[in-house]
């Protein structure tokens, strides 16, 4: 004889798969009772909604960040959906976020093997399957960089879109102060393309020393004079491009290797990832 379907059975499913009420008490009903059962079934037909789903474009998204410091591990993720308004919503935040932390505890090589790896008792493609059947959107991971040892900050912008990882080295510091680093990374305008001088690609060092040259050569001063105001322009173009070498954006009269010296820190590795943004 079958179970007898109780309101606090339908609840306790509810909860359990944030599914309709409606839905969770059919599925109840089909597996005659067994709790286990239908949490099953409504997954699996959740994935079955996301193979339907899968070619759907998936344009909008969020960041999500995991640290953990007694570990030292850290991780920032892009994850993408199909639109702005489930981006924002606490299910997604929470997917990336979940998808942030199975990254930085199973150190995966690649999008393949972050699928694969498992957290809180699932893994990473099952959660996106359980968040695609209850928002009834595709989902993807997009990207992601694990960083381990040393001291981490972070910062995601309100609306998820834009996000920092910072690694450092030395004192552990204000945790404001992290937080100001990494905003002035997501904030400032042009994004630092190193930390410091030395880190700078040699092909855009030569570019830029080429486009100096020509604009000096332009003003029509004799060689010398020119090749100071291509020099002044290159030192220019670094105060303004290198991290270490930008006014702080919470104090513009030191710059940020100053602020950092000044806290015994030292910058070992910066991301900054903003969701549709092509990587470099």
């Amino acid at each position: 004889m079958a179970t007898p379907i109780t309101a606090a059975m339908v609840n306790e499913l509810r909860k359990r798969t944030d599914r309709p009420m409606m839905e969770c008490k059919a599925v109840l009903q089909e597996a005659e009772g067994d709790m286990d059962k239908a949490v099953d079934l409504l997954r699996i037909r959740n994935k079955g909604v996301g193979a339907k789903r899968a070619g759907n474009e998936t344009a909008e998204g969020r960041i999500g960040v995991f640290i953990d410091a007694a570990s030292q591990i850290a991780a920032i993720v892009e994850v993408r959906c199909e639109s702005a308004p489930e981006a924002k919503g606490e299910h997604f935040v929470t997917l990336a976020n979940t998808i942030a932390k199975s990254i930085a505890q199973n150190n995966p090589a690649d999008v393949d093997a972050v699928n694969a790896s498992s957290i809180d008792g699932k893994t990473v493609t099952e959660h996106i399957h359980d968040a695609i059947g209850l928002l009834r959107e595709n989902m993807k991971v997009q990207r992601f960089t694990r960083l381990s040892g040393g001291i981490f900050g972070e910062y995601i912008h309100h609306d998820g879109s834009l996000g920092v990882l910072l690694q450092l080295k030395g004192s552990m510091g204000e945790a404001a102060l992290l937080r100001d680093l990494c905003m002035h990374i997501a904030a400032v305008q042009p994004t630092p393309v190193a930390t410091t001088r030395e880190e700078v690609a040699p092909e855009i060092i030569a570019k830029e020393k080429e486009i100096a040259k020509a604009k000096a050569e332009a003003t029509g001063k004799p060689a010398q004079i020119a090749e100071k105001i291509a020099e002044g322009q290159m030192k220019t173009w670094f105060a303004e491009n290198v991290l270490l070498e930008q006014p702080f954006v919470k104090d513009s009269a030191r710059t940020v290797g100053e602020v950092l010296k000044a806290n015994g820190l030292e910058v070992v590795k910066f991301v900054r990832l903003k969701v549709g943004e092509v990587a470099l």
